[in-house]
């Protein structure tokens, strides 16, 4: 498998920098997979597509202020990205820093609010260990000092509305650096409505990490190895999602963060297991779903591993011809772009 197999050209114009007006306000595309059919829709069509008995997964993480600005002691100004919190420390973070020097061992960051960094190791390029010092509770005070960390190929900076849109409404458990993107559509009518018509929704927590923007750097799909991320699965979710595969009802994952997690917690037999752990699991095509019989999900780069996912769903060929489906009718793309649902 190689990574040139899932190219395709997109006009810049369809990146979208800004979310819809309306949260729900976005297009769909309906991918019938068994069928090789494609539909084009608005949003709150969704309904129709999910029906009684249905089980809606939602990946409940939270995304934090993870962009900091600052200042070394020599006053120099430094951008510190928080990737990952070093588990069982106090706040010990694995960074990403960007000055015009590089920043050295034992440098002391002043980040706004009191609150300090440390530098305790270094790395490769911009990696860093830093411990962060500050007064009040941690994340508390991000809320104050950090920045919405808005993906790379939104060309603007993050503003007071994107604290609100780049986040689910569904969002919980703080810990993301990246939205799980695909959730940003659904308002609190839509999952009533959903739940009423009787979709099952339980949710589960995967922490999305910088490794989503990671650009996969060898053409040899087998030799790529994806950043883990930190998953949890409840007894309440596991038992609802067992329940409904033993029944032969369908499982339908709300974006792939939340099909990786419900895959790499799922057994041979796919009875999904209770818990938390990390994965680092990468489905390419020829895996075998366990656990997942439908996805939504967003439109996603070109050679990126989430294309490489959504084609191990549903077929590179269907997902390609779906693709050029959505450029020719204009469709927008990437986090704050519209959705696609796929079904069999």
């Amino acid at each position: 498998m190689l990574l040139d197999d899932f190219d395709f050209s997109l006009p810049p114009e369809l990146i979208a920098q800004q979310p819809c007006a309306n949260r729900d306000g976005s297009r769909l595309l309906v991918v019938d997979k068994t069928l090789g059919l494609l539909s084009t829709g608005l949003f709150p069509e969704i309904l129709s597509h999910l029906c009684s008995g249905d089980v809606l997964v939602l990946n409940d993480t939270r995304v934090i202020p993870a962009r900091l600005l600052g200042t070394k002691a020599t006053g120099g100004q430094v951008e510190v990205f928080l990737s990952r919190r070093v588990v069982g420390d106090a706040e010990i973070w694995s960074c990403l820093t960007r000055s015009s020097k590089p920043v050295r061992v034992g440098t002391r960051l002043q980040l706004g609010h009191g609150l300090v960094g440390e530098v305790l190791e270094g790395g490769d390029g911009q990696h860093r260990l830093i411990r962060f010092d500050c007064s009040e509770d941690f994340l508390q005070l991000l809320e104050k000092v950090g920045h919405v960390p808005l993906p790379p190929y939104i060309r603007r900076q993050d503003g007071q509305a994107d604290r609100e849109r780049y986040q689910t409404v569904f969002a919980r458990n703080a810990g993301a650096v990246a939205a799980p993107t695909a959730g940003l559509h659904f308002t609190e009518p839509i999952l009533e409505q959903l739940r009423a018509s009787g979709v099952e929704i339980v949710t589960l927590t995967l922490h999305v990490g910088l490794g989503t923007f990671m650009p996969v750097r060898t053409n040899n799909l087998l030799e790529h190895r994806m950043h883990s991320e930190v998953y949890q699965i409840s007894e309440q979710t596991a038992a609802t999602v067992n329940r409904a595969r033993k029944n032969g009802r369908r499982v339908i994952a709300l974006g792939t963060t939340s099909t990786r997690a419900l895959e790499a917690a799922a057994d041979e037999q796919g009875v999904l297991k209770t818990g938390s752990g990390e994965t680092d699991i990468f489905i390419t095509p020829g895996y075998r779903f366990r656990i997942v019989d439908g996805l939504i999900t967003n439109f996603h780069l070109p050679k990126s591993t989430l294309l490489v996912l959504v084609s191990a769903f549903a077929g590179r060929d269907l997902m390609l011809t779906a693709y050029q489906r959505a450029i020719d009718e204009k469709f927008r793309f990437f986090s704050y772009g519209d959705c696609m649902l796929i079904h069999s």
